[in-house]
């Protein structure tokens, strides 16, 4: 037997939420500390401030992301109560009305106008306010925000994608740092990039060549940053 349950497992929007925060984290945090320890490379001969700036980068770079994430959501949350508190008042000064913008809303998803009133009339009956958020408002229980859970995954990836690069700065020869970092963060993005299609069903090929892409202009820029700098640390 189908039951909801087993239909939203068959279906991977029900991830969107935690995989959008968890996939921009780690993306960021392998961008931006190997953009950053790029730019540092190219304008330091010694390993001591290209550590430096790296760890002061992931540490700050997971709490901004965390904190950028749950004041984002948390925005988007107070809106979505503020919407369903104007409705649940609509539905008390004017039930007529509201039952007819949700019959419109049917006939507009094409339904014929008086089946549209007829199942308006019954999911009223059913659950008015219920019906209303998620029909005239779109919002459900799976685009719902959940600041928390976006802060928690946006920070946290940001971390263990942040750390890949960072290895990559304990152990690679100071000279050709720069291309350590330019070839292992491309693997380590065309990785993410597969993860991430495979978690939300979508398309590989479009996943990594997105992230290959925007990750070698971001480690271009910064390489170039650092060179202009032409300051040899």
């Amino acid at each position: 037997m189908l039951t909801i349950d087993n239909y939203l497992e068959k279906h991977y929007i029900h991830r969107s939420n935690w995989l959008r925060a968890a996939v921009l984290g780690a993306n960021d945090g392998i961008i931006s500390i190997s953009s950053l320890a790029i730019g540092v490379a190219a304008a330091s001969s010694n390993r001591e401030p290209i550590m430096l700036a790296t760890l002061a980068g992931l540490v700050a770079g997971a709490l901004s992301m965390a904190a950028g994430e749950y004041v984002s959501v948390s925005s988007q949350t107070d809106t979505e109560k503020a919407d369903i508190e104007r409705e649940k008042e609509e539905l008390s000064a004017m039930p007529e009305e509201e039952l007819n913008i949700l019959a419109q809303i049917y006939e507009r998803r094409g339904l014929q106008k008086e089946t549209a009133m007829q199942v308006a009339k019954e999911m009223t009956a059913f659950d008015a306010l219920g019906t209303h958020i998620r029909d005239e408002l779109g919002i459900n229980e799976i685009s719902k925000a959940k600041p928390i859970q976006a802060a928690l995954a946006s920070g946290a990836s940001f971390t263990l994608g942040g750390i890949l690069p960072l290895m990559i700065i304990l152990f690679a020869p100071v000279k050709t740092m720069e291309y350590w970092l330019y070839g292992s963060t491309i693997l380590f993005l065309i990785t993410l990039g597969v993860i991430a299609a495979k978690t939300g069903g979508s398309s590989i090929y479009k996943a990594v060549l997105r992230i290959a892409i925007w990750g070698t202009i971001a480690m271009g820029l910064s390489a170039l940053v650092g060179y202009l700098f032409g300051v040899r640390v």
